[in-house]
């Protein structure tokens, strides 16, 4: 994508993602929150997932892994 020397993003500019840009900005507004709002806010913050590797065309067991948004 070439840029015409336009206006960029401010998060642009700073060498971040959009993503990343939006994690810390979910943050910062969980962070603000008041009780109980704020404890069910962070619960929901995790996120479960799982990998598995495909092999000959046949999916191998299924590793569950947890992430935060950070």
């Amino acid at each position: 994508m070439a840029s015409s020397g336009g206006a960029v993003p401010f998060w642009r500019a700073a060498g971040m993602t959009y993503v990343r840009y939006s994690n810390i900005c979910a943050s910062l507004v969980r962070q603000c929150l008041k009780e109980p709002y704020r404890s069910e806010s962070l619960s929901r913050e995790k996120v479960h997932f799982s990998v598995s590797k495909w092999v000959d065309g046949k999916p191998e067991k299924p590793v569950v892994r947890e992430d935060s948004a950070e």
